[in-house]
């Protein structure tokens, strides 16, 4: 189907983008600058900010505590923005929703940006925070079951990659992986993937913005085919927690996510995979105001509540 109008329409309206090379400093001011103050934000038992101490060293985290309850499940969320953008407060709304209706407490995860910090820095970060949570239950009121790992787009790489390493240490208490239109090849051959070719052009994120894009971290010692850094290259998916991968019809990244789905599936993994149609890349962060787009939260938190 078309791309929903009501996108279409914010998306013709955006200025162009200025000439010359991103500046990641800039792009940032930008994106704070769009944060709604907290008196407008979703309201939520409480949200406090801490500090994780781990072994990647000390790392911020905001904790959601959707309702008062004796005990919680976990979910940590990485937030997206092509490894050098986001932050807490930027992707403070999706963490809200997440836990609104999931149910579950929410640990966002302020991990180390590229260029300044170089591969692995930041998926270090977030395995540790993962790690860190375990550890903390009892702090954080943790109920022993659930504990998932979400995220969007770059966040979403983090997921795949977080849920591999996890496994490969043996550490086997992440119970879901839940990516929002994850990149899980940073192999930007426009031949590799059909949606790379599709969705070219005017739907947001376009093929050829991909590698600068991600050149900060790529230029910062992420080699793509490593599979920490490009998932789908990891070759055995077996024994990998149940996954929810959700897609946009237009977005370029569209059958990377999918096949990665379809792979996770033939190594016996519990694997959904959910095209959301009409929607282009980043519509979780974007258009979650946009009710058939806002049921992306709803799903995660059936899918949660089935694979448990």
């Amino acid at each position: 189907m078309p791309l929903h109008p009501d996108i279409a329409h914010v998306l013709a309206g955006l200025p162009a983008p200025p000439p010359g090379p991103l500046n990641p400093e800039a792009m940032r001011a930008g994106e704070e600058s769009q944060v709604p103050p907290v008196a407008d934000r979703l309201p939520l038992h409480s949200v406090e900010d801490l500090t994780a101490r781990t072994a990647a060293g000390q790392v911020p985290v905001r904790i959601y505590t959707p309702a008062e309850a004796d005990a919680y499940g976990l979910l940590v969320y990485f937030h997206g923005g092509a490894f050098f953008l986001g932050s807490l407060e930027t992707h403070d709304h999706i963490a809200r929703s997440l836990a609104k209706e999931t149910g579950l407490k929410v640990v966002s995860v302020g991990y180390r940006l590229a260029p300044e910090h170089a591969f692995p820095a930041g998926l270090e970060d977030c395995y540790a925070a993962v790690r860190w949570a375990a550890e903390n239950g009892e702090t954080l009121g943790w109920d022993g079951t659930t504990l998932a790992i979400a995220g969007d787009s770059s966040g979403g790489t983090f997921v795949a990659a977080v849920a591999g390493m996890a496994h490969d240490d043996g550490f086997d208490r992440i119970t879901h992986q839940v990516m929002f239109y994850p990149s899980l090849d940073l192999d930007f051959d426009a031949d590799r993937y059909a949606s790379l070719r599709e969705n070219a052009v005017g739907y947001g994120l376009e093929t050829a913005g991909l590698k600068p894009f991600n050149a900060f971290y790529l230029d910062s010692g992420a080699d793509p085919a490593d599979p920490r850094v490009s998932p789908i290259k990891r070759a055995d998916l077996t024994g990998l927690p149940p996954a929810l991968i959700v897609t946009a019809e237009h977005d370029p990244l569209r059958d990377e996510g999918e096949l990665y789905g379809r792979r996770l599936k033939e190594a016996g993994v519990d694997a959904t995979v959910s095209r959301y149609l009409g929607a282009g890349h980043g519509f979780v962060q974007h258009f979650s105001w946009i009710p058939a787009y806002h049921r992306v939260f709803e799903e995660t938190a059936a899918f949660l509540r089935r694979a448990s």
